[in-house]
């Protein structure tokens, strides 16, 4: 009897079939039958446990020029996904291996074999390959200690800092040494969350009153790195809140993804030139030299549980696209993921 498992002919995949104007419409999309392919030579066929939805995304919707080529219309999405291989066409790549890859929102993957990346289940659980130990972790890693230049003692302010990347950062500088770590978010629930479960120092819920109010609260002694995934308000009021010498590390602005015209500038540049401020832009891409240094000193830390993690997880391909909008809502504590 062969051991190899009788496949189904088909995958169910996302495709795009308009680019959304404002917020992303269901009728934008639409989840289709594909015939799924057998690996060619340096292929691997894989069977996806679980794909991940990421804020980035909307970016890629859109025909905008930017970092990443956008979506095609009328054609599979792509995306962060990790499952295991049911076909290999490549060497050092067999049945029953776990890889991480980019053949995201289906349900079966054929990928390059140089573009899927082996991982082990028995070291840690595989949906934290695409959180904590994957890409979002990483940007926390990357964006905290080189891109805003943290060094213990400073202090710490963190916008989405419930989400899957504000999360780890918080943790990443408490452990390092950070001598305060302020997050904000966007529930009180959450907020207890980062105070009680992740230990930051001090929270506050944006819609509870003017964030440069409440960051000022909360860091009466100013902020030295301020860690950005929101935009808008959360960068005017770090810049205002910024010490003599203070980096900002600019990692999204999902406060402004949706908008269909410009977003008004933080009015406070000028503070920029009296604190000798910087501030710099992240892209996670740019940094996957310190993917083994990440991987052996948090996942040392996630193995210990002094670095905690959250993981908002939806069942079913069916329920991608809802997963997707529910980021762009804020509906996730940590990590957004589907299982298949």
């Amino acid at each position: 009897m062969s051991d190899t498992p009788t496949l189904p002919a088909t995958s169910r995949e996302w495709h795009l079939l308009s680019r959304p104007v404002g917020w992303p419409k269901p009728e934008d999309f639409a989840l289709v039958e594909a015939e799924i392919r057998q690996p060619g030579p340096g292929e691997v066929l894989v069977r996806n446990a679980y794909v991940s939805v990421d804020p980035y995304m909307r970016g890629r919707m859109s025909a905008a020029k930017s970092y990443v080529a956008p979506f095609e219309l009328g054609k599979v999405m792509q995306g962060g996904a990790v499952g295991e291989v049911v076909a290999s066409g490549a060497e050092g790549i067999a049945p029953g291996d776990h890889v991480l890859h980019f053949g995201g929102w289906r349900e079966y993957a054929t990928v390059s074999a140089e573009q899927a990346v082996k991982v082990d289940p028995e070291a840690a659980p595989l949906s934290t390959y695409l959180g904590v130990l994957g890409m979002t972790g990483l940007t926390a890693y990357a964006g905290l200690l080189r891109t805003a230049s943290f060094k213990q003692g400073d202090s710490v302010f963190v916008s989405g800092a419930a989400g899957a990347v504000g999360s780890q950062v918080g943790q990443i500088a408490r452990l390092k040494g950070a001598s305060r770590v302020i997050g904000s978010a966007g529930s009180d629930d959450k907020v207890k969350l980062l105070v009680e479960e992740y230990g930051f120092d001090a929270a506050f819920n944006y819609k509870n009153g003017p964030v440069s109010e409440q960051l000022r609260e909360a860091a009466p002694d100013g902020i030295d790195v301020y860690f950005d995934n929101v935009g808008g308000d959360h960068l005017e009021a770090a810049i205002g809140s910024l010490n003599q010498g203070g980096r900002i590390a600019i990692c999204g602005m999902i406060s402004v993804y949706n908008n269909t015209e410009a977003a008004p500038g933080p009015r406070n540049l000028a503070r920029l030139i009296q604190t000798r401020g910087r501030i710099e832009g992240l892209l996670v891409g740019d940094h996957y030299d310190l993917q083994p240094q990440f991987v052996q000193e948090v996942g040392a830390w996630v193995r210990s549980g002094e670095l905690k993690y959250a993981e908002t997880v939806v069942e079913g391909i069916e329920n991608n696209l809802e997963a997707f909008l529910g980021v762009l809502r804020g509906d996730n504590t940590g990590k957004m993921i589907v299982k298949l």
